[in-house]
């Protein structure tokens, strides 16, 4: 009996002690579980840092640019239009010369020469006709009397006839002597800059010479020519068609320096297919021969002048299947995904034709790690004008 009450009290002793471990167990699992589950509602949704920088209304300058090649309004070689020695050249090579100016000499004796001739037959032909004319007065006087035939005096009248003809065809030869011999004096043709001496006194030249003397180039005023896509003719056409006055500007090559500003004076008849532009050409004044022929310079189209339209910066438009679109942050700081049109590109912004408005926070960097309705942090970009920016310093809220 005894040994009954032993045994029993140890089976209560090992069943309180089991109990006891379970509880002790148990407790530390289960709080090491339920831990984890408050931290991970507690803690707030990650956002994707972006740059942003707003849309704006303003005026702009709708520009066409292009490469422009300076041509002279005229280009004259100038020849020598009769064969002779060359005497003397007159000119400075590089010098302004007016139209009509005295160029160059050639030897004139052959050509006086050649004028005494033809002088002297029109003096020998012109005797000959006036003593026909007395022989028809006196033939008439005689018939009249019947004293000659009529046929006798209708001859005579037809020598008159023919020394008339021979007078006419001398004094067109002393006209063609007096011409040749002015053409020993080379004069020029138009006025402009003329360039180097090709051809020394003391040369023969001949009227067939393919080189010629010089070359006369007019620069004031000058003209560029050059070419902009077929796609751009339409708006340029109808400003044209209104009566409106394009202003062209050259700037030189590295496209800093503003050499000249003209104005379109024509275009061209045709599209170049190879290329798909039209040519078209300015005018300017170049009183300071700023632009010099063959020289190449950047030209910038001043179209229209378009006011009160949306600019947004040129890296916020993104292309997608379906067009042009941006992110646009809202209120709640959610990038949203807006399509929208864009039009002409000046610079480091764009026209949005529509879909846009002013105002609006547009994500210009970290746009590839985006989605619709992601929640972002943003930072605004200060777009500077020359292309250039820089972060503020502190984010957007």
């Amino acid at each position: 009996m005894k040994f009954t009450r032993s045994r029993a009290a140890l089976v209560g002793m090992v069943a309180m002690l089991a109990a006891g471990t379970g509880l002790l167990l148990k407790w530390p699992f289960e709080r090491a579980t339920a831990a984890p589950a408050a931290s991970v509602t507690a803690a707030p949704a990650r956002r994707i840092a972006v740059s942003v920088a707003p849309s704006r209304r303003g005026d702009v300058d709708i520009i066409v640019t292009a490469l422009g090649t300076v041509t002279a309004r005229d280009t004259v070689t100038v020849h020598s239009r009769v064969d002779g020695q060359l005497l003397r050249v007159h000119f400075r090579e590089g010098q302004d010369v007016k139209a009509g100016e005295l160029l160059a000499e050639i030897d004139p004796r052959p050509f006086q020469i050649a004028l005494a001739q033809a002088q002297g037959q029109l003096a020998r032909d012109s005797a000959l006709l006036d003593n026909a004319r007395l022989d028809v007065a006196r033939y008439r006087e005689l018939e009249k009397q019947d004293s000659i035939a009529r046929q006798q005096v209708d001859a005579q009248v037809a020598l008159v006839h023919q020394y008339e003809g021979v007078v006419q065809a001398d004094r067109a030869a002393v006209d063609d002597a007096r011409l040749q011999l002015d053409y020993a004096r080379i004069t020029a043709p138009i006025g402009g800059r003329i360039g180097l001496r090709l051809v020394d006194a003391g040369n023969m030249v001949r009227a067939a010479d393919s080189t010629g003397l010089a070359v006369i180039t007019a620069t004031r005023p000058i003209s560029v020519t050059f070419a902009v896509p077929s796609d751009q003719l339409p708006a340029i056409r109808a400003r044209l068609r209104r009566g409106a006055t394009l202003a062209v500007e050259a700037f030189a090559r590295d496209g800093a320096k503003a050499l000249a500003r003209g104005r379109l004076v024509s275009l061209d008849n045709q599209i170049d297919t190879t290329t798909a532009s039209l040519k078209l050409k300015a005018e300017f004044a170049n009183d300071d021969d700023a632009l010099f022929p063959n020289q190449f310079v950047n030209i910038a189209l001043h179209v229209e002048t378009r006011q009160g339209v949306v600019l947004l910066p040129a890296a916020a438009v993104q292309r997608g299947q379906d067009g042009a679109f941006v992110y646009v942050v809202d209120d709640e700081g959610l990038a949203r995904r807006r399509a929208i049109v864009t039009g002409a590109s000046i610079g480091d912004e764009v026209v949005a034709d529509s879909g846009l408005d002013a105002g609006a926070t547009l994500v210009v960097e970290g746009i590839d790690k985006l989605r619709d309705g992601i929640a972002v942090a943003a930072t605004p970009l200060r777009v500077a004008r020359a292309g250039q920016h820089e972060d503020a310093a502190s984010p957007a809220p």
